[in-house]
């Protein structure tokens, strides 16, 4: 079981040196932690190719979500197949941890109509940009749920950031009032792009926010993928059942840039950084697992392997995918579309065809 650390409440099971020794999660078995390792390794190897992959110009601007591997990967190991999952643009690669494939989630960031996916296949919900504004849609998606009689229950993840939008306020008063079954899930990283979590708010904690919508918080350690599990199967638990939503802040600190086409050095505490990276939440885990006698080093590395393996095949999947017939944006803007539009396209061609 986590232990709770006089860092204002802050949940840990991953020990820390000599100080806060190792502990265990209750219910886990040999099988569950190597799953939950393996998704941590799937993640971490997405992000560091797309990295790479873009700055070869093969993809957009990317969001990276390097150090937020356990975040999403213990949390979503504490879901049930019929549980819904409402990413932000941080958690883009998300459904790899559903089966969506690889290819599909970087034609997302190509642009290309292949990077979408029906939510009804996987039950994630479209990548969300716009900061906060999934968060009613969870809740009201939660709370349809609720009143259907189904034991379903959502989870949303958003930054610190988010907390001081409005849409992350009604999505939340709103899943507090109908006591819809939702995980509010917050990646608080301690910056929103430039934004330090100071100059955010005047709360003493982002989870101190949840008591004004009768909501109960917990707050957990964010690179520590068992504490992470831990915080969000009792959140599902209490959301299935029927006892309504929790809030749940996960903490860590940015130690990538924001996004590819972000420059931190003006603003990011660089020793804070170093910091972290070399505490950061795969590390941790491996140095976890090697301490209990469960990950050896030939079985680390094929779970690398595979990982690598199945980015190649997404790689080159998502290119060999034929051009999008820039028709699409005209055809599905409209049900019926005005005839200016069919002029549009047609200058559009013309100019496409050079």
């Amino acid at each position: 079981m986590a232990q709770v650390l006089p860092e204002r409440g802050l949940r840990r099971v991953i020990g820390v040196g000599s100080t806060v020794p190792d502990a265990e999660v209750d219910g886990l078995g040999e099988d569950d932690v190597l799953a939950l390792y393996r998704s941590l390794v799937l993640l971490r190897t997405y992000d560091e190719r797309s990295v790479v992959y873009q700055r070869q110009g093969r993809i957009g601007t990317y969001a990276i979500f390097w150090n937020h591997e356990a975040m999403q990967a213990g949390s979503v190991h504490a879901l049930e197949p019929r549980d819904w999952i409402f990413p932000s643009y941080r958690e883009s690669a998300i459904g790899l941890l559903r089966g969506i494939p690889a290819s599909t989630i970087l034609s997302w960031w190509r642009g290309h109509p292949a990077g979408w996916w029906n939510p009804l296949d996987t039950n994630v919900a479209s990548i969300c940009v716009p900061i906060g504004t999934h968060v009613p849609h969870a809740a009201g998606l939660a709370w349809g749920k609720k009143l259907r009689g189904e034991d379903a229950v959502a989870i949303v993840y958003f930054g610190d950031g988010a907390t001081s939008e409005g849409s992350f306020h009604e999505g939340a008063n709103f899943a507090g009032v109908m006591r819809a079954p939702l995980v509010l899930f917050c990646n608080n990283n301690q910056w929103a792009i430039s934004t330090p979590v100071s100059a955010q708010t005047a709360a003493e904690t982002l989870a101190d926010k949840a008591a004004g919508y009768g909501i109960p918080a917990v707050r957990v350690d964010g690179a520590d993928v068992l504490a992470v599990y831990e915080a969000t199967r009792d959140a599902v638990a209490r959301a299935r059942a029927g006892d309504g939503p929790t809030f749940v802040e996960a903490v860590t600190y940015r130690a990538a840039p924001h996004a590819t086409a972000d420059d931190p050095s003006s603003y990011i505490d660089q020793e804070r950084v170093e910091e972290e990276r070399a505490n950061e939440c795969v590390g941790r885990y491996e140095g976890y697992l090697r301490r209990s006698g469960i990950l050896t080093d030939e079985l680390a590395e094929q779970v690398k392997e595979d990982a690598l393996a199945l980015m190649r095949e997404g790689i080159a999947a998502a290119e060999a995918e034929a051009p999008a017939d820039p028709a699409l944006v005209f055809e599905r803007s409209y049900v019926e579309p005005p005839p200016v539009l069919a002029a549009d396209l047609a200058d559009l061609r013309r100019v496409l065809d050079g």
